[in-house]
């Protein structure tokens, strides 16, 4: 099953529990974030990637210019643990990676989530590729991603038992879209996936297309 398939499905059984007025928020603050035009901000195709140095579950410091002194890296910013499509976007990443690895380049996971929970996600998913913390979403600021989540959405993500707060340690709500970038070795962006729709993921047998063709 792919990853398109497998979100559909997750997509689907959340909309089968959710009462007819959640649902309108739901799609509606999805619906207005897309018309912001909030993918606008991101880098893209061209653009030169920010170098960045963050915690690794193990408390190391992982760099990016370090890295892509190895090979291309693929950089994958997620919401959190607590998103069950990013979970889904992580184990389908699992399940490519010695393909990925396999054309020379490493899987880098980015998410604005506390030490902590990074580990949590980690060793529940039982990833082998590096899962880091920024905190305060720097990085991700960095890379044009950032937006802080709809009070609309707060108390239905609160009913859900979301608590978003309590990963990010801070109360600013502040999220990033989920990207996926292709990072050539001189830091030129070759791929970018970005979505204000939190449901839309790049497909990972395109993740390792893209590296084929590099």
């Amino acid at each position: 099953m792919s990853l398109r398939e497998e979100i559909q499905k997750q997509r689907e059984q959340t909309l089968a529990k959710a009462p007819k007025d959640v649902i309108e928020v739901l799609m509606g603050t999805t619906k207005d974030l897309k018309e912001q035009g909030i993918e606008n901000n991101a880098l893209g195709i061209g653009d030169q990637a920010v170098d960045f140095s963050l915690p690794n579950i193990h408390g190391e410091q992982v760099n990016l210019n370090q890295a892509l002194a190895k090979g291309p890296v693929v950089l994958n910013i997620y919401r959190g643990g607590w998103c069950p499509y990013c979970n889904l976007e992580l184990h389908a990443l699992q399940r490519v990676l010695p393909e990925i690895e396999a054309t020379g380049a490493q899987l880098i996971a980015i998410a604005p989530q506390l030490p902590d929970k990074s580990i949590e996600s980690s060793e529940k998913h039982k990833l082998t590729f590096e899962v880091l913390s920024d905190v305060g979403n720097k990085v991700s600021r960095e890379y044009g991603l950032v937006f802080t989540l709809p009070e609309a959405l707060r108390p239905i993500y609160e009913m859900f038992n979301l608590d978003i707060p309590g990963y990010n340690g801070d109360d600013s709500f502040e999220l990033p879209m989920p990207a996926t970038y292709v990072i050539k070795q001189n830091r030129e962006i070759v791929h970018a996936f970005v979505d204000a729709d939190y449901t839309q993921r790049m497909e990972p047998a395109d993740i390792v297309s893209v590296l084929k063709n590099l």
